[in-house]
Order: C-alpha cells, then structure tokens, then sequence
C-alpha cells in the first residue's frame, strides 16, 4: 500500500515531494496539495489548521500556495481511509449550482428567441398608458 492516500475516495497517491501544485487524486481528482490531504488539516484548531504561522485558505479543499504543505501519512492500521468528515464528495459547480437552484426555484427557463426577448425588454420600459397606470 502507498505511503499515501487520497482523503475523498482512499485511493493510493504515487507522488513524491516536492509535489507539483496541479497534482491531482488519479481516482476522484482531487487537488493533492490541499488543506484536505495536509498532515497539518485538523477541523477543531482556528483556521482548521494545527500550523499557527500558515495564512487562513478559504476552499479548504482546493489546491493553495501554503507553504507549509506536508502530505498526509495513510494511519497505521488504516486499512483505507475513508471520505472526510463533514466533506460530501460533490464539486464546487454542483454545489453552486444547488444553491442557486434553491435560491432562485430551478433551473433557468428555456431562452427564448432574440426578438421575444427584446419584445420583452421594450415592454417592461414602455412607458403604461393612463388607463393601465390609474388602476394601479
């Protein structure tokens, strides 16, 4: 078993320091150089790191310039590890996506032709006629 392992699906990572940044988790792509796959990543210390002098990194889960960066060691007795705690292995486009969705009631409309849409435009900045605007 590699000295390695992804932190999302388990699978054994074949790479040697210095790791390059765009290294990738051959099975889930995961970025390697990551909070996630640190041995310094620990979710109960301030900035969700056990390395006081590192900058705070906001996707925790995405590849950073911390320089600090160490791979994670697979646990002894650690047959294979399995997904982070609290991680859902969903990319941040789906995830976006399920937030707008819930926020703006599903997915966009089906676009209309050019002209419709222009028609539509005009309409809304016409100005009414006063009939329309006294019933309001």
């Amino acid at each position: 078993m590699s000295a390695h392992a992804c932190k999302r699906c388990g699978a054994p990572l074949a790479v040697e320091p210095p790791i390059p940044r765009d290294a990738e988790c051959p099975k889930c792509g995961l970025d390697v150089r990551c909070c996630l796959q640190c041995r310094h990543y620990a979710p109960s210390f301030n900035n969700q790191c056990r390395e006081t002098e590192a900058d705070p990194v906001a996707d925790k889960d995405r590849r950073n310039f911390c320089e600090f960066f160490e791979l994670a060691p697979v646990p002894r007795g650690a047959a294979k590890p399995g997904p982070t705690a609290g991680r859902a292995a969903i990319s941040r486009e789906a995830a976006a996506r399920a937030k707008l969705d819930a926020l703006f009631g599903g997915a966009p409309a089906k676009p209309d032709r050019p002209s419709d849409a222009r028609k539509k435009l005009d309409d809304l900045f016409r100005p009414k006629p006063a009939k329309e605007a006294e019933e309001e």
